[in-house]
């Protein structure tokens, strides 16, 4: 039998949750192809690593772009090498699979997301949005009637939804995310220090020295290396968390104002459900330093950091797919 899977297509990682198994994959969504004869030669981690090393007829590319398909024949071949590789499929049967998505795609985006599913191996695929699968992996319980949010900090998109039986009532979706912080980084260095450096050393300075909410005590820095971009010659530099904290504020201030935003259309129950449970963050961008502080502050309502947050998407996926299982064999045994 075919094991029924749930994917987080996210535009930096792609993670995959087998039903019964948990997490059996995640990997870097990136594909390096040859520009030559278009033929894929690595996918994941092992092309994540010829990222800005490569020869000119070999690109590293990432398919997904702001949480959609930017590049459908590789968002295919890419899923098709993670399925296949994970070997889910059965002797004559196929997985069902539930993909997750940002809250405001378009319909053309869905059916790209659903048809690219398809190609690569799925039986029944089912699209579920991103911030109520998010706090479903995160441990939420939205089926019942009280107010939980969610914010979602992703590599493309950031996805922020008040959520109540089992529905979203009010959310956004914003295309400024973690990779938008790498890339005011990589514009911070080459301005101020005239050193150009590459995408993955962004994110290492993002992770290692990167802080939403600077205090007194944030006295880290990091020995930085590039290409000087007046002489082209390689060159270090010391910068400190201090120092690209405007950087990463610029990104943190407008997610602040969506979650603002969410905020105010929102039912008065459900808001004030919210001050007593508080607000769950998630995705990769709940690991910047001192982030619930800054939420915090900002809203003037608690803020939580999910334990797990890279996973909460793919696990909340699986969680749907049994619970749809254990309903249909429910049905199934009602009908006889």
């Amino acid at each position: 039998m075919a094991k029924d899977i749930g994917i987080d297509l996210g535009t930096a990682n792609v993670l995959i949750y087998a039903v019964g198994k948990g997490i059996v994959l995640n990997e870097p969504s990136v594909v390096a192809v040859d520009t030559k004869t278009n033929q894929v030669l690595a996918v994941g981690s092992e092309a994540y690593r010829m990222v800005g090393r490569t020869p000119s007829n070999i690109r590293a590319i990432r398919p997904l772009k702001d949480g959609v398909i930017s590049d459908f024949d590789i968002t295919e071949s890419m899923l098709s090498y993670f399925i296949s590789k994970l070997n889910v499929k059965g002797f004559l049967s196929k997985p069902n699979i539930m993909i997750c998505a940002p809250t405001n795609i378009t319909e053309i985006e869905r059916r790209a997301i659903i048809q690219a599913a398809e190609k690569s191996g799925g039986a029944k695929v089912y699209l579920e949005e991103e911030p109520k699968v998010a706090a479903v992996g995160a441990g939420m319980d939205i089926f019942k009637p009280r107010g939980n949010m969610v914010i979602d900090i992703g590599g493309g998109t950031s996805d922020i939804a008040v959520l109540s039986l089992g529905d979203i009532v009010a959310s956004k979706s914003i295309r400024i995310a973690g990779d938008e912080l790498n890339v005011n980084i990589i514009n911070y260095l080459k301005t101020k220090h005239n050193l150009q450096i590459g995408e993955r050393t962004a994110e290492t300075i993002k992770i290692q020295i990167g802080t939403a909410y600077l205090d007194e005590n944030d006295q880290d820095s990091l020995e930085v290396r590039g290409r000087d971009s007046v002489t082209g010659m390689p060159r270090s530099v010391e910068i400190t968390a201090e120092e690209i904290r405007p950087a990463i504020s610029v990104v943190m201030d407008q997610i602040v104002n969506a979650a603002k935003e969410v905020l105010e259309i929102v039912p008065p129950e459900l808001a004030s459900d919210i001050i007593d449970r508080g607000i769950m963050l998630t995705g990769g961008g709940a690991l910047l330093k001192g982030i619930d502080k800054l939420f915090i502050d900002r809203l003037k309502v608690p803020v939580v950091i999910s334990d797990s947050p890279l996973d909460n998407v793919a696990k909340g996926a699986g969680v749907l797919l049994e619970h749809m299982d254990t309903n249909s064999k429910k049905s199934r045994k009602a009908n006889k």
